[in-house]
């Protein structure tokens, strides 16, 4: 798909004076002229906006992503860049993702505020009537419109003709209400954390014309590491470190360009990871026979579809709690997941116990058996799902330590700091007022 060229951001006109009229008038006169100009491009308040507010108000917007950073790790000893960020601005206990706690599902509900089974991005995996299958890994699926329900922050903010520029988002590679954004590119996992920073930093670096008031950055080495070794393994702590090396770059990227504190940074993840000891997987084929349901989806919130006439035989096997799941019929699962309305859901979700895995056996006989791996779609309310939320910039607060927040609740504060209405979601626009640098404690 071709890329959108920058010239299709829509800006707002501006007036220009030619100097040799402004010249002959008084100061007084040219005065009057001038306001008269700018006044025909836009409308002000009766009373002007004080400079720290107006500061705030414009400026970019970074939305950092670190794939499966799990909220305690930020209390390894071994993230200085990231402690920096909440040191001198703000932090979350925690953040709760959304259910099902995966990589898509939860990337495309920070960015429209909107829970997976509203906005149809219901799991990594889906299949859908109309549209056919759906996988985080087929370019062709990815990019499909039809998929992405809702309105994510780059389709507002380029209606409300600001500029745009994403390095990896879930639902950035597809139009969406007929747009994308401004700046977007495939997904590539091997463009180096160093290089996705220096792009990042150029667009920041540009002038005022041109500059993203949103931009975002995406890093997935640990969700790599943890599932290949476990979430606790050196591995990981490894992949922690080199993302907190390339967060110290941008820091030192946006010191050298004295951007620093002109820009609001939040920095989130999607989930955490739990880890997955040996043996600790099972067989799809196993929970219920393939005559009687299809798996839709597995790993760790598990879909199944009975086949035509097969319903009774299917319930009668999934239903209820087993030693390492439980099942439930979509319109009954816990109405805390505020999960199984949308269509995409199966008709039938297990969700496995924190530990457990349930993969296709063609899968898991190419497991090493002895092997620890990491996994996460477990019940978000599980300490090991917890999110990571920093945020640093003119528009926070240093020192706040929130509570722990919905991801969901992100999204206003994205609009918000954005300068644009936030869309229809189901957010808490409250849920982060002690943000706000004039919100007393």
């Amino acid at each position: 798909m071709a890329k959108h060229p920058l010239g299709m951001i829509r800006r707002m006109p501006s007036i220009t004076l030619p100097l040799n009229l402004l010249l002959p008038l008084r100061a007084a006169a040219a005065t009057a002229l001038l306001a008269l100009a700018l006044a025909a491009c836009v409308s002000r308040p009766a009373t002007e906006m004080p400079r720290a507010d107006a500061a705030r108000a414009t400026a970019p917007v970074l939305l950092v992503s670190i794939d499966a950073f799990r909220a305690d790790y930020l209390e390894l000893g071994i993230t200085p860049n990231l402690a920096r960020i909440a040191r001198e601005g703000a932090r979350a206990q925690w953040m709760n993702p959304s259910y099902p706690a995966l990589t898509f599902p939860n990337h495309y509900t920070i960015v429209t505020g909107l829970r997976p089974d509203r906005h149809g991005i219901t799991h990594n995996t889906m299949e859908d009537a109309g549209l056919g299958t759906f996988k985080l890994s087929d370019r062709a699926a990815v990019s499909t419109t039809q998929w992405w329900g809702g309105e994510p922050i780059w389709v507002s903010a380029a209606d409300a003709s600001l500029p745009t520029a994403t390095m990896f988002w879930p639902g950035s590679e597809a139009l969406i209400g007929g747009r994308q954004p401004g700046r977007w590119l495939v997904f590539d996992k091997a463009v180096a954390a160093a290089t996705r920073v220096d792009t990042v930093l150029g667009w920041l670096g540009e002038r005022a014309a041109t500059r993203p008031r949103l931009a975002t950055l995406y890093f997935d080495a640990l969700d790599a590491a943890g599932h290949g070794h476990g979430p606790d393994s050196p591995e990981a702590h490894a992949a922690i470190r080199d993302t907190d090396a390339a967060i110290g770059r941008l820091i030192d990227g946006l010191e050298a360009r004295a951007l620093l504190d002109a820009v609001n940074i939040v920095i989130v993840s999607d989930h955490g990871m739990a880890t997955v000891g040996p043996g600790h997987t099972i067989a799809v084929e196993d929970m219920v026979d393939p005559a009687d349901a299809v798996a839709v989806t597995g790993g760790q919130s598990v879909g199944f579809a009975p086949l035509p006439g097969r319903t009774e035989a299917a319930e009668r096997r999934l239903l209820g709690a087993h030693p390492h799941y439980e099942c439930w019929r979509k319109g009954e699962l816990p109405a805390r997941w505020h999960y199984g309305q949308h269509p995409r859901v199966p008709p039938i979700v297990c969700q496995m116990h924190e530990g457990w895995d349930a993969v296709p056996r063609a899968r898991l006989a190419r497991r090493v058996p002895d092997a620890t791996r990491g996994s996460h779609g477990f019940d978000p309310a599980l300490p090991s799902m917890r999110a990571l939320f920093v945020a640093r910039g003119p528009a926070f607060r240093r020192g706040v330590v929130l509570p722990a927040f919905d991801n969901v609740d992100v999204y206003p504060l994205l609009a918000r700091l954005v300068g644009i209405a936030a869309a229809e979601n189901d957010g808490d626009a409250d849920a982060m007022a002690a943000l706000k640098p004039d919100t007393p404690l």
